[in-house]
């Protein structure tokens, strides 16, 4: 089976719902693998695995594949647009600190006193593109600060390592392991609680061991974090909002 002969899959579930799945036919895949992302579901396989072998994979996969893409539902939050120079808060590691602004000679922005501080020149002709780039390098350099105290430590115990530790901008998700074993991170997770942030960490770190979300896999997470229910349940109340703080920030209103 190739993906000529099938645009597009479909598996439907217990109660009867019909989910699309996209596949992919991957020269270096070596089994029958199942991710979902914000963009939907999709089924990468072995070139040559034959239909009947992807479609059991399907009807025996299809609850947890319903779960899993209702979790992803993010629901939408609005924030109003911060102003440049006025005075407001902003979610850094867990915790609302005041954000001032300041008439700098060159762009920056620094932590100091409990305080965030923004630095723009007077005359800066374009001053939301950078502040939101300044915003953006100051949250992606604390992820990676966090990270880094924690990466050792259970790359360790695991006896597995990621190829490499990307920070972006994602969707729905919170963190992600691809193919090639690199985990992404939402840069959103800079404004959350280092717990939160470590659990995600964790979890990605585990599909190193396990790549899908089956009791093996949460006793991976349980042994090298037993506290990981309350961090997920922090993600599950607070991420919507968190997310469209980061949005507010780093997206900006148009110029």
């Amino acid at each position: 089976m190739d993906t000529q002969a099938a645009a597009m899959l479909y598996s439907m579930t217990t109660d009867g719902e019909i989910i699309e799945v996209r596949p992919l036919a991957h020269p270096r895949s070596r089994r029958l693998r199942l991710t979902v992302t914000g963009s939907g579901a999709r089924l990468s396989y072995p070139p040559g695995t034959r239909g009947s072998e992807i479609q059991g994979f399907l009807a025996t996969h299809a609850d947890w594949l319903q779960l899993k893409l209702k979790e992803l539902q993010v629901p939408a939050v609005s924030l109003p647009s911060p102003q440049i120079g006025v005075a407001t808060d902003i979610m850094v590691r867990g915790r609302r600190l005041p954000l001032d602004w300041e008439s700098t000679r060159f762009p920056r922005v620094e932590l100091r006193d409990e305080r965030l501080w923004l630095g723009l020149p007077e005359q800066q002709r374009q001053p939301w593109r950078v502040a939101r780039g300044l915003l953006a390098s100051f949250f992606e350099a604390q992820l990676r600060r966090d990270v880094a105290r924690d990466l050792g430590f259970y790359t360790a115990r695991l006896g597995r390592a990621p190829a490499a530790l990307r920070v972006r901008r994602l969707k729905s998700l919170w963190g992600s392991l691809d193919t090639r074993d690199r985990v992404n991170l939402d840069l959103s997770l800079a404004m959350a609680p280092p717990e939160a942030l470590r659990y995600v960490l964790v979890h990605e770190l585990c599909h190193l061991r396990v790549r899908n979300h089956s009791p093996r896999f949460w006793a991976e997470v349980s042994a090298l974090l037993p506290q990981w229910r309350e961090q997920r349940a922090w993600l599950k109340q607070h991420g919507a909002r968190m997310k469209a703080e980061m949005d507010r920030w780093v997206a900006g209103p148009p110029e």
